[in-house]
């Protein structure tokens, strides 16, 4: 009889540590840039559209097209335009899945700042620009880093994906060791760095929220 292999190899896990620790500073990356270039596009359109409401149908409309199309299709898509190899093609594919997050929470962190504050400012002399800087900003801050949180989350899942063309960090050890050699041991290793990422990041902005946003945690005292 054959000696079955063990579910779980831990001298496989010590024995390429190195690597995995190259595959999730990868991940990491992929998804910096991703957020990164996702946040400097929506931020401004944010601006732009909340000022002019006409232009939040078709804006969020791309957007949610974009949002819809499978990752293996978008990136199939994008190959004979971009190139198999580099960067360029897996992040326009995420940073196109970030948008419509960012948009939505943004519209809606600006569009649940009360109008009596903002009458309330203006009364106080503040130009358009102060206003939005000193007052809307800081009260919708909550609600656009949810945005962003989201966003980082579904990104960390999505960079996986994009193992299939040659990157996705710990979906390199998930797709390529693990599914394809049907090795249990790179596959639960993958997702666990995954998920532990995507906790990470998720906790170090709910962390990072509360350091901006001091007043969101002030409650009224009961008399």
């Amino acid at each position: 009889m054959t000696e079955e292999a063990p579910f779980f190899r831990l001298d496989w896990v010590f024995d390429n540590l190195d690597m995995l620790a190259q595959r999730t500073a990868e991940h990491v990356v992929l998804t910096l840039i991703a957020i990164g270039v996702g946040v400097l596009i929506a931020f401004p359109l944010t601006l732009f559209i909340h000022r002019r409401r006409r232009l939040i149908g078709p804006v969020l409309g791309v957007a949610g097209v974009l949002y819809t199309i499978p990752s293996l299709a978008l990136f199939a898509l994008l190959i004979p335009i971009t190139g198999a190899f580099g960067l360029l093609t897996p992040e326009i594919g995420l940073v196109s899945y970030t948008l419509l997050i960012l948009l939505r929470n943004g519209l809606a962190g600006l569009d649940g700042v009360e109008p009596d504050i903002i009458e309330a400012a203006t009364g106080l002399g503040h130009t358009p620009l102060q206003r939005l800087w000193r007052v809307e900003l800081p009260l919708a801050a909550p609600v656009l880093i949810a945005g962003v949180r989201i966003a980082t989350v579904t990104t960390i899942g999505l960079v996986a994906v994009t193992a299939l063309i040659g990157q996705g960090g710990l979906g390199f050890v998930i797709i390529v060791d693990g599914i394809r050699r049907s090795f249990t041991t790179a596959i639960l290793v993958g997702v666990v760095l995954s998920v532990a990422l995507a906790i990470l990041a998720d906790r170090g902005l709910v962390l990072a929220e509360r350091a901006v946003t001091p007043w969101a945690r002030a409650r009224p005292q009961m008399g």
